[in-house]
This record gives structure tokens, sequence and C-alpha cells, in this order.
């Protein structure tokens, strides 16, 4: 299997790179969906729920896309050459029911898709929807145990056992669809990131990725928790390593996080190839932004998704979106914007001096 995660995967879109050269708007590469914002899970650091954090400050938690209007959306995916759609949460989006048909609608139409989930409903006709036309699924799993994951979730005792049997049961399909698992460093589950990386490579998932808990909208405050134990999260990290073979992985993204939050660039390309469409059916320009005035693009819900992406309206919105002052916050996307917008600055005369 090639490499999952990269910055580098926009090169592979150049008529992308040529419209942020035009300042144009073309089909976006990829939509993430917030189909529902309803969660079973009640997550400590949940950014869409605590008040200390920026991302989801306007979210309803009783918004769900409706499903005649979410067929309408995935018709103008198909239309537009969109090539990759992934659900996730606002809530958990495999409690969104009408989910295995738009799944089936999207593949039918050429469109990859996946999902982030907790996991909890990867099993019937769900898990069957996704073995069959998903390319990935990504669960989100910080415990180490049943009573750990029952802590950190505000969940019933055994319900980490029954999702990792939920991971048992949708590996032995022996589905092509890739199963990652997320697993947010904290300091309640820190010191047993090897055991729990043994517990998922043993459940049948095909890799982990271990990432740091947010805990502010200040970088420093946030390598100010994580510093103390940076040098014991090493050690687990290089003995999860060890677990690594040709069917796991272990994905080290755990680094410190106070370079995702000042931006010195003043526009955002990475809104081209990756915008939002949330419950509230509000478009916005980033995972981070979701549910934020500030990133609201536009709202689809008197109007097709097609006809706004492609307007003059939002043209100028993404336009004029400044990181500079309207991202001081944590960004998934920095690393790949800084990379673009490297890539576009490159002189042509000078190109050739490979």
């Amino acid at each position: 299997m090639g490499i999952l995660y990269s910055t580098m995967k926009f090169l592979r879109f150049q008529d992308h790179i040529e419209a942020l050269r035009n300042h144009s708007v073309i089909a976006p590469v990829h939509i993430r969906i917030k189909p529902t914002n309803r969660c079973n899970h009640d997550c400590w650091y949940c950014a869409y729920k605590v008040d200390h954090l920026q991302l989801g400050e306007e979210m309803v938690e009783a918004d769900t896309i409706p499903e005649e209007k979410m067929f309408e959306i995935a018709d103008d995916i198909i239309t537009m050459g969109v090539k990759a759609v992934t659900f996730s949460g606002g809530g958990e989006p495999l409690l969104y029911k009408p989910l295995p048909k738009v799944m089936e609608k999207l593949a039918n139409g050429g469109v990859k898709v996946a999902a982030l989930s907790n996991g909890s409903n990867l099993k019937g006709g769900m898990g069957q929807a996704f073995a069959r036309y998903a390319t990935w699924i990504r669960l989100s799993l910080d415990g180490w145990d049943d009573e750990s994951f029952s802590k950190i979730r505000g969940v019933k005792h055994g319900e980490f056992s029954r999702i990792l049997e939920n991971v048992q049961n949708f590996a032995a399909m022996g589905s092509q669809c890739v199963i990652g698992i997320s697993f947010i460093i904290t300091k309640e589950n820190y010191e047993h990131i090897a055991e729990a990386c043994a517990l998922f490579k043993k459940a049948g998932a095909n890799h982990c990725k271990l990432s740091g808990v947010v805990v502010s909208n200040s970088g420093k405050e946030n390598n100010d928790y994580h510093r103390p134990i940076m040098e014991p999260v090493s050690a687990q990290i290089r003995q999860a390593l060890r677990l690594v073979d040709d069917h796991f992985s272990v994905i080290d993204h755990y680094h410190e996080l106070e370079e995702r939050f000042d931006k010195s660039y003043t526009f955002c390309p990475y809104q081209l190839f990756l915008p939002v469409i949330g419950a509230d059916l509000g478009v916005y320009t980033c995972h981070d932004k979701a549910y934020n005035r500030e990133g609201l693009l536009g709202s689809i819900r008197d109007r097709p998704f097609k006809d706004f992406w492609l307007s003059e309206e939002n043209r100028m919105k993404i336009e004029n979106f400044n990181p500079s002052t309207q991202c001081r916050h944590h960004c998934v996307a920095h690393s790949r914007n800084l990379a673009i917008l490297e890539y576009l600055a490159i002189d042509p005369d000078h190109a050739v001096f490979v």
C-alpha cells in the first residue's frame, strides 16, 4: 500500500493549481460533509462541544441534513466531478440513517467515499455499506480498556469492547476498505499508547494515527499541556512502531502544535481543494472553521450546492478570506497551505534548475 497521508497530494490536481493562479473557482477535489450534529459520545476534548475552543461555536446539535437535500447535494457532487467525499462530525455520521444509500449513489457516480467515526454503528447494514462502497474509515478510539474509554468518552462501560468487536467483524468481511484508528494523545492515556496500538492491530485495523489533543486556541497553551509528557510519549511511540509490519502501520503525527496557530500568509488555497458542508447547510472554508461565522462562505439551504460554489459570491469570499487574521488557532491544513503557496511562488525561469 502506498502513502496514505501526505502534504503533496495537491500536485495531482493541476487544474486546481491553475485556478488558484487565475483567481477562479472550480469544483473541489474533496468535500467533507457533516450529515448530522447528533452524537452518542461525549468526549471531554470535543472541539464542537467545549466552550474554550472556537470550533463549532455556533453549532446546533439538533441540525441534520434532510434526506432530499442530501441527495440533491450528491447529484451536484457527481455532476461537478468532485473526486471524494468524507462524512464526519459535528456529530456521529454513522447515526445518519440515509448514509448507506447516499454512499451507494456517490460510489456509483464515480465518487470515492470515506468517513471519520466513533465506530459504534459500524455494524449491520451500515457496516456492509462501508465494506462495499468506502475507500477508508477512521475510528476515533482513545482508550485502552473499557474503564478508560468510558471516562474519556462519557459512555457506558463495555463500549470500548463493543467497538473493537465491530472492528474485528468489519475486518473479517475481507473488504478493500482501509480501517484506521485515530488515537488522540492526552495526559490520561499517554502511558498506554503502545498497549492500545497492539489491541487495534489484533482487532484487524490497518493503521493507527497518533495525534496530540488540542486543549486551547493558544498554541503556547497547547505546547505547555504536552511538554511534560513529550518524552514518555516518544518512548511509547517507539514501542508502538515495533508493531509495524506489512498489514499494520503506526502514523506518528504527534508534534509541537504552536506552529499550526499563527499564519503569516494572507490567502488559504486549501479552500479550493477541501471545503465543508455542515448539517446546518452552511458551506465552510474548512473543518477548523466549521460552524464558525468567520469560516462561513454561504448557505445552500435555498439553492443547490453547485450554483453556490461556482458563484461570484463564493469566489470573492474565498479570495478575501485572510488566515493571518481569521485563523489564529489550530489548522489541520497549515502544512499543506505552506506547500501549495511555496509551489505557486516558484519562479518559472528558475524552476528548471532542479
